[in-house]
């Protein structure tokens, strides 16, 4: 090879590696912001393919892939988008705008629970974001709405292109939010009642309530009274299961060795939503004591309207002679802000065995298995921290009760009591 021909093959490959060079420095300074200009003006199909050309040259740009999945979003190819996000969240998992268009994705793909393990996964490494929490939010009042009719919660802000704000209010009882959008929680509550003619009653509990996924709430309970000097403990154990679209149940065990508990209960209840927020229940409830058994039959019916839920519940005692007792409940609770706010009343009134003498939140207490007669009135009222993180939750209440042992002769009892709620 010849002076010349050597000097024109530097040249050659010289030219070569600098055109190869402008052209990724090209692909890093001017193709992006052209990608980025063509897909915020809806070019979206150019855009793709530019940034489609651009991840095959430098598939580390996460600036690229990001853009790229959002395309694929904003186009409606949720599954693709889906991949080119987890990949990228895989590597980053503390940008904030990646985990944010994650989660749009699935709520653009209608994808409600997968978006919401998506918003959870986001706050461990973006704890209390606000727009992580917002979409969340918005995550649980879908999910409510298709699986509740009765439930919705309230949302604001724009969530996918061009769609109108909403503003929806929160309708929904114990058990649904229970299972759909309370944590796992602990609860420590103490209450006491005090009597005209006797000694004040203790009543504690400790309870933990853990959700397992697409089954509902497990909540182990352990309940202590003390009355008259005497003290026990109960434990008890709650489960709301959920097992088809508009049904779900609660059942519910306790055992104790004390005597101011029976030894046994149980207790399930079957639920159905059905349209226009009307709910219906039936159930029952059985106590086994030393001395006899009680079987109480139960029933309720439900309504949701705005920001409140309607509820009355039935006992039904059927006791041998034509004795059948009867004793309602009506439970009417407004909603605030969402759904661990809330404030209610709770009338009850009836014949009813004494396990259901003293109620505290719709919690029934154990003392004794005389019938009485019983009117009485609570207030309830429930309230969360700025972060929603803990809660605290307030019930006042009078009573005017029955003598066991002297029929037509009345008490009056009144209870006053406090249950702290821990997020876990």
């Amino acid at each position: 090879m010849t002076k010349t021909q050597y000097l024109y093959l530097l040249f050659f490959v010289f030219s070569l590696f600098s055109g190869f060079g402008q052209d990724l420095a090209y692909v890093g300074s001017e193709k992006y912001p052209t990608a980025y200009r063509l897909a915020h003006q809806g070019e979206h199909q150019a855009a793709q393919e530019m940034l489609t050309a651009m991840a095959a040259t430098t598939p580390r740009n996460m600036e690229v892939l990001l853009l790229l999945a959002k395309v694929h979003s904003w186009t409606g190819k949720y599954d693709r988008a889906r991949r080119e996000f987890n990949r990228i969240t895989s590597k980053e998992r503390n940008n904030r705008e990646i985990w944010i268009a994650a989660i749009k994705n699935e709520l653009y793909a209608g994808k409600e629970n997968t978006a919401l393990g998506l918003a959870n996964k986001a706050l461990k490494y973006l704890p209390d974001d606000s727009e992580v929490m917002r979409l969340k939010t918005v995550s649980l009042t879908r999910i409510g709405k298709r699986e509740y009719p009765n439930y919705s919660k309230q949302t604001t802000g724009k969530i996918r292109p061009k769609s109108k704000a909403t503003n929806e209010t929160i309708v929904q009882n114990r058990v649904v939010h229970e299972r759909q959008e309370l944590p796992n929680r602990l609860n420590l509550g103490n209450t006491i009642t005090v009597f005209d003619d006797r000694d004040p009653m203790v009543f504690s509990n400790l309870s933990y309530r853990h959700l397992i996924p697409s089954l509902g709430s497990v909540i182990p309970r352990i309940n202590y009274t003390n009355r008259e000097g005497a003290g026990g403990i109960q434990y008890d154990l709650d489960f709301y299961p959920r097992f088809l679209k508009r049904f779900y149940a609660y059942l519910n065990y306790g055992y104790s060795n004390s005597e101011v508990y029976p030894n046994h209960k149980a207790g399930a209840d079957i639920y159905v939503n059905l349209p226009k927020g009307i709910e219906f229940s039936g159930g029952g409830r059985y106590i086994k004591t030393n001395t006899q058994d009680i079987i109480a039959v139960t029933n309720s019916a439900g309504y949701y309207t705005g920001n409140y839920y309607f509820s009355l519940r039935s006992y039904i005692t059927p006791r041998p002679n034509g004795l059948t007792r009867f004793s309602a409940n009506l439970l009417i609770r407004k909603y605030g802000k969402d759904a661990e706010n809330f404030m209610g009343v709770t009338i009850g009134m009836g014949v009813s065995p004494g396990l259901r003498q003293f109620i505290v939140d719709n919690e029934l207490l154990a003392e004794t298995i005389f019938y009485t007669e019983s009117q009485r009135i609570d207030f309830g009222y429930q309230f969360t921290g700025k972060k929603h993180d803990n809660g605290c939750r307030i019930n006042v209440g009078v009573r005017r009760q029955e003598v066991a042992f002297e029929s037509g002769n009345f008490f009056w009892a009144f209870t006053t009591g406090v249950t702290y709620q821990i997020r876990l």
